[in-house]
């Protein structure tokens, strides 16, 4: 049996498997709408928000190594390209929310918004039909790029004409732009909304560093997983992990800078408006999750990154990368739960079950994905330089 028919078995296997155990958790979970139809909206809201951070992450690291180049790129770019093409499952997975919206959104309830003036001052933009707009056009303008992307490496694999490329290589920077520009807002409308009294122009980056960093995190386990399949095994490198933990260390980094820099410029402020979202997660047992983040999703991998034995030996890092996903998940927790259990810390089944739910329904979307192209792009003009050089 070839490697190929190997692999293909073993990614079968997966896709089964995770299939099964997606369609079981949010089984329970539907089950659990039918006891607290509340809770179940928000423990979704939070599983589908850490996946779709993956699919749509994978655009941006994607994006970022065809501005950049490098061998790391080419190791995880199928890996990322699959990602992206999960983006349509990701807009029928955010469809059900349409049905929580009065038990998410303070905004969304009419006798709130009476009651309330700031909520009638924000409700030009805080409405119902705006926000299923704002959606529509965010999920098209993320489907346009997903599409554009995969149509031409799709091409550039079929022929010997470097036109495709080039043409990925003009499109990621505007690319990238856009994409920061809406994810900031989507930010904005469905999560800092859950608040709507409480504002941050900080906030949106801080959604779009951190769906980096899980993005790096998930390309680095599954490039372990393929890497001593073919083709990727002829070229994979210590080089190539090395520079991946890297990667993940400086989004470490800028998560750790623009989270301070929220919280510093909110807590020296101290206005009543904007201090109590952080007062919130600071007692009440959310405290020790805000300590438990600042140790184990900045210091300790902070420590353990700036070791090059770390970053160069895979299975090492690929250990780092499954705590930064399972910190990237507290993180989004901590951020999401407080407001709705503000007074102390809970946490409900149906939040460790719906996370699992969509994330067996993902991952088996981005395995059929994967297994419907090679693992190396395929005449790319840039692909034979990056490993020569490396």
């Amino acid at each position: 049996m070839s490697q190929t028919e190997q692999l293909q078995i073993q990614l079968h296997r997966i896709q089964q498997r995770a299939l099964i155990i997606g369609i079981v958790a949010l089984g329970l979970c539907a089950f659990g709408a039918t006891l607290s139809k509340a809770q179940f909206f928000q423990s979704y809201l939070f599983g589908y928000l850490f996946w779709f951070g993956v699919a749509i992450g994978c655009f941006s690291v994607v994006a970022l190594h065809h501005l950049v180049g490098g061998g790391w790129g080419f190791v995880i770019q199928r890996l990322l390209e699959s990602g992206t093409r999960t983006l349509p499952l990701m807009v029928l997975l955010f469809l059900p929310l349409f049905f929580g919206m009065h038990d998410l959104y303070l905004w969304a309830r009419p006798e709130a918004v009476a009651a309330d003036k700031i909520l009638q001052h924000k409700n030009p933009y805080l409405n119902v039909p705006f926000f299923w707009i704002r959606a529509l056009i965010y999920f098209s303008v993320w489907g346009l790029f997903a599409y554009l992307l995969n149509k031409w490496s799709h091409q550039q694999d079929r022929m010997a004409d470097p036109a495709p490329t080039l043409k990925i290589q003009k499109f990621a920077g505007p690319g990238l732009v856009l994409y920061v520009l809406t994810m900031t807002f989507a930010a904005f409308d469905w999560v800092m909304s859950l608040d709507p009294h409480w504002f941050s122009t900080i906030f949106g980056v801080i959604f779009v560093v951190g769906q980096g960093l899980t993005t790096l995190a998930f390309a680095i386990i599954g490039l372990r997983l393929v890497a001593d399949r073919e083709p990727v095994s002829g070229v994979i490198a210590t080089k190539h992990f090395h520079d991946l933990g890297n990667l993940m260390f400086a989004f470490i980094l800028l998560w750790a800078y623009v989270s301070f820099s929220q919280f510093f410029i909110i807590w020296s402020g101290n206005l009543p408006e904007e201090i109590t979202w952080y007062v919130h997660r600071l007692h009440g047992g959310w405290g020790v999750i805000a300590m438990l983040l600042v140790l184990f999703h900045f210091a300790i991998p902070f420590v353990l990154l700036l070791s090059r034995k770390t970053k160069q030996k895979a299975q090492v890092l690929v250990k780092v990368a499954v705590a930064m996903i399972f910190m990237r998940l507290v993180d989004l927790f901590w951020i999401v739960a407080p407001n709705f259990h503000a007074e102390k810390f809970s946490i409900h089944w149906m939040d460790v079950l719906a996370p699992i739910g969509i994330g067996g329904i993902w991952i088996a979307a981005f395995v059929w994905q994967l297994k419907g192209r090679a693992l190396l792009p395929v005449n790319d003009p840039r692909l034979a330089e990056a490993f020569h050089h490396e």
